[in-house]
């Protein structure tokens, strides 16, 4: 879904008005609600263990905290709210790990997630997870802004990725089995690599579309490999009784590595953009009112409404705020390289070979077998 709503959000704005994509969930949320209600059985093994409520709280604040510090961050003026929700992050998700450590039923066991082939696996799928969003979120606005497709066309342009996630996803676990996961998800890794580096110097206002598909391709690709070692690493080193929290990790890679990859780029794309386009204006256009500058700086959009009200000026404002975007989107390629690198660099040394992977996972499940002393 995260490669095909684009593609439908895109269809959405091309015959509707501009909030009709925020719609496109509800039928799948009414057909869940349903699917739920009839198939879901009320009880299944449910303990009296109390639920860690507070834990759960302080998650939820700390991350919507530290998301919103990543967001705000670039934007002029705003540095003391950043400050602000960035204190507020470290604060909660510190009480929140203080709070694992503390509780008698965790919300999220440590010493569980702490297991070498769990946390190297839930790292590397956060970042490869989020890169895949972050790409998507990134090159949409490139598509748009730099290269002038329509936001269906650009919609349409992801859909390679969500088609090599499909094809590729079967053949990982067989992956898996013949060289195990650590290597299989290096390989995602590589792939995902390549899209960025694709994006960071092939793209330009000329590109051809099959550059844009292949950029995509090789993402989805990547994923469609990565995904699976990173999420059945995690229910395959915890013990039954934990396996809803691996699979609310699982969840939490996609969720919480896209809101962090998209945040981190977008913000690394605004500062640069805004800083960019900034230059341009002291050098060609000084004598500019301050608040036309700032409305420049703002985002492309921002410069786009302006190149309206100054239509003796609008090409050449288009033309910067394009120059500009397009060095600001380069830096965020560069940062999600970057990050990829820095993710396989985690998983190519933490990560266990293939015969260390099954000897920790049966060590981990005689661990667990064992009664608690």
């Amino acid at each position: 879904m995260a490669a095909l709503g684009p593609f439908l959000a895109g269809l959405a704005l091309h015959w509707f008005w501009w909030g009709s994509c925020f719609l496109l969930t509800l039928p799948l949320a009414v057909v869940a609600l349903v699917l739920a209600w009839k198939l879901v059985p009320a009880h299944v093994h449910e303990t009296t263990s109390p639920v860690d409520h507070l834990g759960g709280v302080l998650s939820i604040l700390g991350i919507v905290a530290l998301i919103v510090a990543i967001n705000f961050a670039p934007t002029p003026g705003a540095a003391r709210v950043a400050l602000l929700t960035g204190a507020v992050s470290l604060v909660a998700l510190a009480a929140f790990f203080f709070r694992q450590r503390t509780a008698a039923q965790p919300l999220f066991d440590l010493s569980l997630a702490g297991r070498r082939i769990f946390w190297v696996a839930a790292v590397g799928g956060l970042i490869v997870f989020g890169s895949l969003m972050g790409a998507i979120f990134i090159g949409l606005q490139f598509l748009q802004n730099v290269m002038g497709y329509s936001t269906l066309r650009s919609g349409a342009a992801v859909i390679p990725a969500a088609v090599c996630m499909m094809l590729v996803a079967p053949q990982s676990a067989k992956l898996i089995e013949r060289v195990g996961s650590r290597l299989t998800l290096l390989t995602g890794y590589t792939f995902c690599l390549l899209g960025f580096i694709v994006m960071l110097v092939t793209w330009t206002e000329h590109s051809p579309l099959a550059v844009v598909i292949l950029a995509f391709g090789l993402a989805g690709v990547g994923v469609g490999l990565a995904g699976t070692p990173a999420s059945h690493s995690l229910t395959g080193s915890v013990p039954v009784r934990r396996v809803g929290m691996a699979s609310a990790t699982s969840d939490l890679q996609r969720d919480l590595g896209g809101s962090i990859m998209q945040s981190l780029l977008g913000a690394i794309l605004t500062a640069s953009y805004a800083s960019d386009i900034a230059k341009t204006v002291r050098v060609n256009s000084p004598n500019l009112t301050a608040s036309i500058t700032d409305t420049l700086e703002r985002s492309y959009a921002s410069a786009a409404a302006v190149a309206q009200q100054e239509p003796a000026h609008s090409r050449q404002i288009i033309r910067a705020a394009r120059n500009s975007f397009m060095t600001g989107s380069n830096w965020a390629y560069l940062a999600g390289c970057v990050a990829i690198v820095l993710g396989g660099v985690v998983v190519g040394v933490y990560f266990p070979h293939k015969d260390d992977e099954r000897r920790l996972l049966e060590e981990y499940a005689v661990a667990d077998a064992a009664p608690p002393t």
